[in-house]
């Protein structure tokens, strides 16, 4: 589909209408953990990834790489402040945050990995 723009005099330029298709496609996987003792939480404190199960119950050997998307970390079902943590393939580890995390606390860990195609 064409259309004409004016310029300056009053000449028309033909416009073209540019149709960009990407898709987005994404995956989440998902890692569980219910702690079996209190878990006491100081700035860089961590929790290896082999403390998880995957989301069909195997014990975890690495979180994945993630690279382009991104990581959500849920205690007892709440999502935390990014800042408040990183994920790395081998462990996650608190920042900047004190405090305890009581024992039979569900702690979730998610990497959503995105990719797109044109």
């Amino acid at each position: 589909m064409m259309a004409a723009a004016s310029m300056k005099g009053g000449e028309k330029m033909a416009l073209s209408i540019i149709n960009i298709n990407v898709n987005v496609t994404g995956t989440s996987t998902r890692f569980f953990n219910i702690l079996a003792t209190t878990l006491t939480v100081a700035d860089g404190t961590t929790i290896p990834a082999t403390a998880f199960l995957d989301d069909s119950g195997v014990a975890a050997t690495a979180f994945p790489v993630v690279t382009n998307g991104y990581y959500n970390f849920y205690v007892n079902g709440v999502l935390q402040e990014g800042e408040s943590y990183t994920i790395s393939t081998t462990e996650l580890t608190f920042n900047t945050v004190t405090g305890t995390i009581s024992a039979g606390t569900p702690l979730v860990v998610e990497a959503v990995e995105f990719v797109t195609t044109t």
